[in-house]
């Protein structure tokens, strides 16, 4: 087996960010930050350059990839700072494929195998990852009205704007991906009051420190460097 991707999201971006890359990075994972390394401009969903992230991991020697993204949950019973390893995505409006020719026609997904390592490892290390769920895929960089959000909720479980990309490129160099969706809002609608960006910065913050300890606690357990 060769080695492990971990890709960061926003999550890793604000405060106490750094400390979730080093969790990653002990452990001898490659890294990846999916918005832009620390110090840099900031990349919005909509510009993220999936293929551009995953191929150099090829040459990295890597095989597998845990994707950490940050999620809104489409119901008030999934709360803020509840873990989900999902295992579907919609994402209609998506055209997006590193092939120009037949090769495109693929049908992508989560994989099975390395989903349930995952979700073992992480169960192992002291937290319990939601089995399975739907991730929906929006077009960003905007949040998504309390409309939106009431029609998409009877579909799906989370809503965020770049997972189902990155799965879909990922599959198609050949890289096992799965992803840990960490909860940082209730959607746009669903709390008492509308969405506040402060707000949510703020439980991003907070889940900050679980999702360090979880890494920290995880990687060992899934062979970082290989086995």
């Amino acid at each position: 087996m060769g080695r492990l991707a971990v890709i960061l999201g926003s999550n890793a971006l604000g405060p106490g960010g750094e400390e979730i890359a080093a969790a990653a990075a002990e452990h001898g994972a490659a890294i990846v930050q999916r918005h832009g390394a620390a110090g840099d401009p900031y990349v919005l969903p909509h510009q993220i350059d999936h293929a551009a992230n995953l191929r150099p991991l090829l040459e990295q020697g890597c095989d597998r990839v845990l994707a950490i993204g940050s999620v809104g949950s489409l119901s008030t019973g999934l709360g803020v700072g509840s873990l989900v390893c999902p295992d579907d995505f919609i994402a209609l409006h998506l055209g997006l494929s590193i092939f120009d020719d037949q090769g495109a026609h693929t049908a992508p997904g989560f994989d099975a195998r390395w989903r349930g390592e995952v979700i073992s490892a992480w169960e192992a290390g002291g937290q319990s990852p939601r089995d399975g769920g739907v991730y929906w895929q929006t077009i960003g960089p905007r949040y998504e009205t309390p409309a939106e959000i009431r029609m998409i909720a009877p579909h799906a479980d989370v809503v965020g704007m770049t997972i189902a990309s990155e799965c879909v490129v990922a599959g198609e160099l050949g890289l096992d991906y799965a992803a840990l969706c960490v909860v940082d809002n209730l959607a746009n609608g669903l709390g008492a009051d509308t969405l506040s960006v402060a707000e949510l910065e703020a439980d991003r913050v907070a889940n900050a420190t679980r999702l360090r300890d979880g890494l920290a606690a995880v990687l060992p357990r899934l062979g970082a460097v290989g086995r």
